[in-house]
């Protein structure tokens, strides 16, 4: 009996998780590869003096620390969504916040593993001109970490309240 509400558990978390992740991976995917193929290295003005679609090829890792290593980002990203999903199946949260934040993060991370496996680096288009360019799956790690962050201090509530 045990092992059947394990594997019920298991069943809803990724049918909660999936979905999210595989929007945001999609979605990531087709803005980059549209943009890169008709907009590679130009920046277009959207809002003048603070939003322009600008696109770069990153070969580092965020704010363009690591450049041109490849392989080392490839390994540390494998090892860091293998602990992310191991802890995912250990976590006792299963509010649907949090599984959301789960997809948001998971489907943020595999777009940009792909660009690193697929492509050598990865595609960023988002600029914001007083801060490095990102993309949609730079955004989404983002507001996931905070929406962890958030249920955080929530939980913290609630079991402050309950005491």
């Amino acid at each position: 009996m045990q092992r059947t509400v394990g594997k019920r558990r298991q069943a809803l978390i990724l049918l909660l998780i999936l979905p999210v992740a595989a929007v945001v991976f999609v979605s990531d995917f087709f803005i980059k590869n549209y943009l890169s193929t008709h907009f590679a290295y130009q920046s277009i003005p959207v809002i003048k003096n603070i939003f322009n679609i600008t696109v770069i090829f990153n070969k580092g890792a965020a704010f363009g620390i690591f450049q041109g290593q490849v392989l080392f980002l490839i390994l540390i990203t494998l090892i860091l969504i293998s602990i992310f999903i191991f802890f995912i199946f250990v976590e006792k949260d299963y509010r649907r916040l949090t599984l959301a934040a789960y997809g948001l993060i998971l489907g943020g991370a595999a777009s940009n593993f792909y660009d690193r496996i697929v492509l050598g680096y990865v595609v960023d288009y988002l600029d914001f001109r007083v801060w490095p360019v990102f993309n949609l799956a730079d955004s989404c790690i983002c507001i996931g970490v905070g929406l962890l962050v958030l249920q955080s201090f929530r939980h913290q509530k609630i079991d402050a309240n309950s005491n």
